[in-house]
Parts: C-alpha cells; sequence; structure tokens
C-alpha cells in the first residue's frame, strides 16, 4: 500500500492565514500561530465557545448568520440594546429606538426586522423596527400585540410573525401576520396556538415548531398559503435557539423545561439529536444554518455565543504532538 509521503510527498504549504474553503484532507501550516492544521469531515454536529456578547441577556432576538450575525433586546432589564456578530466578536452598535424583551425578528446583518415583545409595562406590544445596517427606524405596526413570536423571513423585505403571547398577556394566539417590506397582513392560523416557539424558513416556505403551554413537540410546515403538521421534535421543548434561513434545514438547541442543552435537526423531514450546546440554557437566540449556526444569550443571565458545526461540514483542526 502506497504511503502518504509516496502519494503527497513532503512538502506541506505554509501560508500565513488559514485558507477560507480548506476541502477535505488538505493540510498547512500556519506561520502566523506556528501550528500545523488540517481540515477533517466531521461525522457529528458540535458546538464552539466563541466571543461572549457585551451585555449578558436572555429574551432576545437574533437575526443574521455565523459570521455576521445581529443581536436585540432582551432583558433583565429590559434592554434596546443592539450588538453586531463579525465571526468571532460582538461590538455594540445603535440601540432600538424601544427597548423591548420578547421581541421576534428575522432578516440579516444589515437588514433586520424587529416587532412585537414587551416593553416597560407588562403589556405586549405591536411596534416594529426595520435595521439598515446603521440605524433601527420605526416603521408600521403589527396588527395584534404580541411577544415570544416565532418568526421565518431571510430579509427585512418579506417574513411571517407566528403566534405567540396575546395582546391579553395570558394566552398564546394561533396569529400570523405577513410582512410584505411596507405592512403586516393577517393570513391563515397556525394549528397550534403557542407562545415561545421556534421557527425558520421564508414567507411562502417557513417552519413553527415546540412552544408552549405545555412544553410542545408539534411542528407545523407553511406552503404560502395554509400550515400542515409534520413530524414533531423528540423532545417538548420551548424558548430555544433556532437557525433563520429555511424550512428544510435548521437547529433547534437549548431550551426548557427542564433547561436542555441537547440540539436537534431538521432535514426536510423528521428532527434528529445531533450535538449538545456546552452550556444548557433558555431564552436564548439563534441564527445561521443547521450546518454552520449560532446560539447566544440565554437564562443567567449569560452573554455565552457558540458557533455550530453540522455533521458532514469540512472543519479545520490544529494537529499537536499527543
Amino acid at each position: 500500500m502506497a504511503t502518504y509521503k509516496e502519494i503527497r510527498g513532503t512538502q506541506i504549504e505554509a501560508v500565513a492565514t488559514d485558507p477560507s474553503n480548506p476541502v477535505e484532507g488538505q493540510v498547512w501550516y500556519n506561520t502566523t500561530s506556528n501550528v500545523l492544521k488540517g481540515s477533517v469531515l466531521t461525522s457529528t454536529g458540535s458546538w464552539a465557545t466563541s466571543g461572549a456578547l457585551n451585555t449578558a441577556r436572555n429574551s432576545l432576538g437574533g437575526t443574521g448568520t455565523q459570521t455576521a450575525a445581529l443581536a436585540f433586546g432582551g432583558q433583565p432589564p429590559n434592554t434596546a440594546v443592539t450588538e453586531l456578530y463579525n465571526g468571532s466578536n460582538w461590538t455594540e452598535v445603535n440601540d432600538l429606538n424601544t427597548a423591548r424583551n420578547g421581541p421576534g425578528g428575522f432578516g440579516t446583518s444589515t437588514s433586520s426586522l424587529a416587532y412585537g415583545g414587551e416593553g416597560s409595562s407588562p403589556n405586549p406590544k405591536n411596534e416594529t423596527e426595520l435595521w439598515n445596517g446603521t440605524n433601527w427606524t420605526e416603521v408600521n405596526n403589527l396588527n395584534n400585540s404580541g411577544k415570544t413570536i416565532g418568526r421565518a423571513g431571510t430579509d427585512s423585505t418579506a417574513g411571517l410573525a407566528v403566534s405567540g403571547i396575546g395582546p391579553d398577556n395570558s394566552s398564546p394566539v394561533a396569529n400570523v401576520e405577513l410582512w410584505n417590506g411596507t405592512n403586516w397582513t393577517e393570513t391563515t392560523d397556525v394549528n397550534t396556538a403557542r407562545d415561545n416557539l421556534g421557527g425558520s424558513g421564508t414567507s411562502t416556505a417557513a417552519l413553527a415548531f415546540g412552544g408552549t403551554p405545555p412544553p410542545k413537540a408539534n411542528t407545523e410546515l407553511w406552503n404560502g398559503s395554509n400550515w400542515t403538521e409534520v413530524n414533531d421534535l423528540n423532545a417538548a421543548r420551548y424558548s430555544g435557539a433556532s437557525a433563520s434561513q429555511n424550512s428544510t434545514s435548521t437547529f433547534y438547541a437549548g431550551g426548557a423545561t427542564p433547561t436542555f442543552a441537547s440540539n436537534e435537526i431538521w432535514n426536510g423531514t423528521n428532527w434528529t439529536e445531533d450535538g449538545d450546546l456546552n452550556s444548557a440554557r433558555a431564552n436564548l437566540a439563534g441564527a445561521g444554518t443547521a450546518t454552520a449556526g449560532i446560539a447566544f444569550g440565554g437564562s443567567g443571565p449569560t452573554g455565552a455565543t457558540e458557533e455550530f458545526t453540522g455533521a458532514g461540514a469540512v472543519q479545520t483542526r490544529t494537529f499537536t504532538d499527543s
């Protein structure tokens, strides 16, 4: 059998920075950190600790990707603080106009929508704000006040606000509203009313899952007109972190009750457990995809941030003598 030396030779590329898109089996020497590195194909998902939020908080909103995320609102106390993530660290940017916890939100780090939540009074809010990459601007309100609302949408021009605690501040509602970039319009209700649920997808192909009361495993699929019940989560839970990108592939990490560290991956048909958070917590936010996700904040409160690499992804590893 041929050896690695016979096939590849003895030359290993020396680079000052790691390759941006390494292929499986690639090996290189990083001259900046003076370490030998290589890329491997992951067999299971895993979470890695990254830079913490500057303001520890729970019940916050989150949008964006693993390398460019936005965190806004939260508690305690109610805050308007907004932070931008660059793939390593969080930086404080301009605040929301209205401090709130439990907001819904969808979009990117440069184009996001934040809506609903709870302000200085316990009553749910209907205020909606648009983030343009620099500032938040008040835009047209939800038709129905709500908090701990589910979400779906990949940018600020189209998305869904799904279920949540209604105007009476006590009971979940089944209401769903559609955002068209200017206004909210009421559309078809979900089959199961709930609050503190997870959500992902777009305004025409979305997923709603989990929630309470009591803790739920129900998952529903939106086709642009109607909601259909599909296969449940393995563990009934609420107040977890979810990806926001699409309805055929997402994650749902953490949550309650009890306080979970476990993470579930949706493949378009079923949920599968894959890769626990390093820190079990609820009331956290999430963004990204099922193969490159991010979870941040949560009960404590905490500023903990973790990045998820899904199974089947190419991941960089450092080689040591041990």
